[in-house]
């Protein structure tokens, strides 16, 4: 797994003080992009949260995930949460060290008492000594805050402790588009009152025994969730259900529970959103436990057209660091048809510069420290569609193709605009982890993408 590496420079360890006013929460940065451009030293945000506890509580969920791994339990993991300033709020993401689980916690205006968030992106490491210090946070003392990119630090009552940040995996990248453009195809599929939500969470397996395998499915009944033992009309999936567990930290908080998903007759991702006084703390799962988001192929199609690089760019410009963005304002100003702009949108996804809110159902703008080839470089789908594509591997025959792929040759089929495939990939999954490399390579060839421009 490879890691993009930053230099950094402080100019004062991050620290957790008490002082008249109550305790200071300040998070140095380290240089970051603004809408003035780069700075040595940007500040996000500066004030108050009207629930510190609760802030407290819902950070330590998103390390939580961070440091979790629900597949694979036996191998360590060591990653960091994302801070994003978006303007009217700060987002906290992160993912499990098996990429099977996203997790966001949206501070809201309502839950920010100070000065205009500001707007940047970084990744921070939220160690054992800031645990301790988060959860000693209790009742309704005033804790000011202070948020720039990069390191964290804590002074507690053994004296200073810095932490030096662990770069970002390029599966982490993957993941952040793949969980984007999944939820952008979520509907709101229930919403259960504070008591609801409490009674039907605390009653799921918190271990990964035989209980909590595989893909469940509940119902929505009235106020309330039922379990079902198949995919029926209305069902929503629970893949994994003990890999919600984190959302303990603040349950006793909420005041709903919301859940959204795909109309699906299989395993499938679906989110899970705790509605908390001036945040939000949502859980995006994959189909299973065993899968990571960033192998699911969602953005493949986007990746494999040259209409959408070149779109990408222009959308680019008009992100302007947006806490909503909404793809048919995009095509009123860009001239583009909507779904050129949604391409475009999954394009920049896989950069990490735009996620997906399913609350406010819309993308918002973040900027993390990859540049825009990467996850096409890191993708061996892609990456193998690309060379089949440029060595001429693909004979078109109308609505069939042949593509030559070692020592086999296979046929793609296109009906409805859907491409299908003998391969073994095609009769494992049938396009549920999206196209497989000859699909991939037909739509490149029938579109007369430029296949040198991504083979690297």
């Amino acid at each position: 797994m490879t890691r993009s590496v930053q230099a950094l420079a402080y100019s004062r360890p991050s620290v957790l003080k008490s002082s008249q006013a109550g305790k200071l929460l300040g998070l140095e940065t380290a240089g970051g992009l603004t809408p003035r451009g780069a700075e040595p030293h940007p500040r996000f945000f500066e004030g108050f949260l009207t629930s510190p506890r609760i802030a407290a509580r819902g950070l330590l969920a998103v390390a939580d995930v961070a440091a979790a791994r629900y597949y694979q339990r036996t191998l360590l993991s060591s990653l960091d949460p994302v801070v994003t300033g978006n303007g009217d709020r700060l987002r906290f993401e992160s993912f499990s060290g098996c990429c099977g689980v996203y997790a966001r916690l949206d501070v809201l205006r309502e839950g920010l008492d100070g000065a205009e968030t500001g707007h940047g992106t970084t990744n921070v490491d939220v160690n054992n000594p800031l645990r301790e210090a988060l959860s000693r946070i209790a009742g309704d003392d005033p804790l000011h805050l202070r948020v720039g990119p990069q390191e964290m630090a804590v002074t507690t009552l053994d004296g200073p402790v810095v932490e030096k940040k662990v770069p970002l995996p390029d599966r982490w990248l993957r993941g952040f588009a793949e969980a984007q453009v999944a939820s952008a195809a979520f509907d709101l599929r229930a919403e259960l009152p504070a008591a609801e939500a409490v009674r039907f969470l605390r009653s799921l397996p918190r271990s990964s025994g035989s209980a909590s395998r595989g893909a469940q499915w509940v119902l929505p009944a009235g106020k309330t969730l039922r379990p079902t033992t198949r995919p029926t009309a209305g069902a929503v999936c629970l893949p994994g259900p003990q890999r919600l567990v984190s959302l303990q930290r603040v349950l006793r908080h909420a005041t709903a529970l919301r859940v959204y998903g795909p109309v699906a007759d299989g395993a499938a991702a679906s989110a899970w959103e705790l509605v908390l006084p001036g945040m939000r703390l949502t859980l995006t799962l994959s189909p299973e436990a065993s899968r990571g988001f960033s192998g699911e192929g969602g953005v493949l199609e986007a990746l494999a057209t040259d209409d959408a690089a070149a779109d990408a760019e222009l959308i680019s410009v008009l992100l302007a660091w947006e806490p909503r963005i909404e793809p048919a304002d995009l095509a009123e100003q860009s001239g583009l048809p909507v779904e050129r702009v949604r391409a475009a949108l999954v394009r920049l996804g896989t950069a990490g510069r735009v996620g997906y809110d399913l609350a406010d159902a819309a993308y918002f703008h973040r900027e993390l420290p990859y540049d825009a080839d990467r996850a096409e470089r890191h993708n061996p789908r892609l990456v193998a569609a690309r060379q089949l594509a440029e060595s001429g591997s693909v004979v078109l025959d109308g609505d069939l193709a042949a593509v030559a792929s070692g020592d086999h040759s296979y046929q793609v089929r296109e009906r409805a605009g859907a491409l299908s495939c003998t391969c073994q990939w095609w009769a494992d999954y049938r396009g549920r982890r999206g196209p497989c490399k000859h699909a991939l390579a037909v739509r490149m060839t029938r579109r007369g993408a430029t296949v040198t421009a991504g083979a690297r």
